[in-house]
């Protein structure tokens, strides 16, 4: 009788695994455009995007386009905001960590050359945008986009509604 019991449990948990691992990969993925290189906005992006989605299951994406480029030219050491201060991390050490964790970072290819900057010049991790690739994120049904605005904040800031949050 124990043996039919664990041949059962044994079965029983073979039939549920895949539900499970099916359960656990049908949570939607994040695209974080990040345009800016404002150091304080990007902070916010990048741990909105390592702590708040990585970390909690969904697979995660950072396209780092317009001015952003230069946020990961390993030439340009960036600033140490408040966020992250206390643990001394720049840009590119939340950028680093971000992808030690499976998180992906994709730079625009036309605006790194824009910026005279080549995959040479980036941190190690950083892929190379191409369109087979950031189409493979942006349009995919289950993957969300998050733009993360920072623009003309001191001139727009008063004409935006009440229920517009920018970083």
């Amino acid at each position: 009788m124990r043996l039919f019991i664990l041949k059962l449990m044994l079965a029983v948990s073979m039939l549920l695994s895949p539900i499970a691992a099916s359960a656990e990969d049908s949570k939607p993925g994040l695209f974080v455009n990040l345009t800016t290189d404002d150091t304080w906005a990007a902070a916010k992006a990048i741990m909105f995007a390592h702590e708040k989605s990585l970390k909690n299951g969904h697979k995660t994406a950072i396209w780092m386009n317009v001015r952003a480029v230069y946020l990961a030219d390993k030439k340009r050491p960036s600033h140490i905001h408040g966020l992250m201060a206390e643990k001394g991390a720049s840009i590119q050490d939340m950028l680093s960590a971000f992808m030690a964790d499976g998180g992906v970072v994709i730079m625009c290819k036309a605006c790194s050359a824009a910026a005279g900057l080549t995959e040479g010049d980036y941190i190690d991790g950083v892929q190379m945008g191409n369109f087979p690739l950031v189409e493979s994120w942006l349009f995919d049904p289950n993957v969300k986009t998050l733009s993360w605005l920072d623009f003309l904040l001191k001139r727009k800031r008063a004409a935006l509604p009440p229920f517009f949050c920018l970083a």
